[in-house]
């Protein structure tokens, strides 16, 4: 954990007091973002992990061509998500748990894609949860993340560092860098990172896509041996299964 990272009790006191208004207040202004990485989501389909699902905000954005499986760290929060599938709008969204996204409980290889909107640069350590979310996702699957990231360069850097030190106890950290998360593809092997955009309109919001790498199969010639051996091969691995999100840029 960086001395930047944010302890695990001041994000779950924050959002404690966020859940009443959450909806109200970070709804409006987070819908771009949100709108982007569940369109994405759904152009792969299946079943889906929302990690920091929070209140449901989001269970709008996804339809009958997913089941949705949602966790947060919050027990306000996901109160609010409960709320609304009991209201029966939202069949696709299988159930809500309360479960600390540094340590899941799913097998490996659950779900077709991956989910975390506004979150991991507000996790205590964004790279074990990237790992996980890895770990859970399955071969040829996404991790689909949207985030305000930190300005590498022009007065926002020196704003942002400013307001970085004051905005703590709300549970918000505005200085993560996307280097980080290229950081973390590159020294996973079977981490691919696939897309990198600014979301519209104004580019507040980025979108970042890994894809978890598929093994390829090859076959031993020796006729004493006849086994497949498995290998990953990123050269092989940029299968048409999903349709872009974007190129990277």
């Amino acid at each position: 954990m960086r001395s930047s990272d944010l302890d695990r009790s001041i994000v779950e006191t924050a959002y404690a007091r966020w859940a009443p208004i959450y909806d109200a207040v970070c709804g409006p202004v987070m819908v771009n973002g949100r709108r982007a990485a569940a369109r994405a989501a759904r152009e792969i389909g299946g079943r889906i992990l929302e990690v920091g699902v929070g209140t449901g905000l989001s269970f709008d954005d996804y339809d009958f061509t997913t089941e949705i499986t949602g966790i947060d760290l919050s027990a306000p929060m996901l109160a609010k998500a409960r709320e609304k599938m009991a209201s029966g709008r939202y069949p696709y969204v299988r159930d809500v748990q309360l479960m600390d996204a540094h340590r899941m409980s799913f097998a490996d290889a659950t779900f077709d894609c991956v989910v975390a909107q506004f979150v991991i640069t507000l996790v205590a350590n964004p790279e074990q949860v990237l790992s996980e979310c890895h770990r859970v996702v399955k071969p040829g699957g996404r991790i689909i993340l949207v985030n305000h990231l930190y300005s590498e360069k022009g007065v926002a850097v020196a704003v942002e560092r400013w307001a970085a030190r004051r905005i703590r106890a709300l549970g918000l950290r505005p200085e993560f860098p996307f280097a980080r998360l290229q950081a973390w593809a590159q020294a996973n092997k079977d981490a691919n990172l696939v897309a990198r955009r600014k979301v519209a309109p104004f580019g507040i919001y980025t979108l970042v896509c890994f894809e978890r790498a598929v093994p390829s199969v090859a076959y031993d010639h020796d006729p004493e041996k006849w086994g497949p051996v498995f290998r990953t091969d990123h050269a092989q691995n940029r299968q048409p299964r999903h349709r872009a999100v974007t190129g990277i840029g």
